[in-house]
């Protein structure tokens, strides 16, 4: 059995009936909703075992985020391995040409001259995603 976390969790959500699309679209409100509540749980479980441990706990936990969030990405048909790739080359644009890295007091790497924004909306149309139209003002 592949390791991929893609296709382990593709694996569970047949298992179990859950959600699955293969091309990136819009869901109902509420199943958005409730993929949102899942990410939010998941997440402030990290934040809390991120302060007080132990590591295996953390381990867990940060496992649990990324399980959610392939979850999440499969129900709405978007190969996130794809998107994922798409923003670390964007990423490593904010090392200058001369190695540089610009970074906050806290040590996050910030945006230089040389960043390229990640093109999610191309990535998502070479997976089958056709943008919805805007939306027009009636009678203007």
């Amino acid at each position: 059995m592949s390791s991929s976390p893609a296709d382990l969790v593709r694996a569970f959500h047949r298992a179990f009936g859950l959600d699955t699309r293969s091309t990136p679209a819009e869901v109902a409100p509420d199943l958005a909703a409730h993929r949102g509540e899942l990410l939010a749980e998941e997440a402030a479980e990290v934040a809390e075992v991120s302060v007080r441990g132990p590591l295996d706990r953390l381990a867990h936990e940060l496992a649990d985020v990324v399980y959610v969030a392939y979850g999440t990405a499969l129900v709405h048909g978007i190969d996130l391995d794809e998107v994922i790739a798409e923003v670390h080359r964007s990423n490593m644009t904010k090392v200058g040409p001369d190695g540089q890295v610009s970074r906050r007091a806290d040590g996050k790497v910030l945006k230089g001259e040389y960043y390229e924004a990640p093109d999610v909306s191309g990535v998502l149309r070479r997976q089958g995603w056709t943008p919805a139209e805007p939306q027009t003002a009636q009678g203007a």
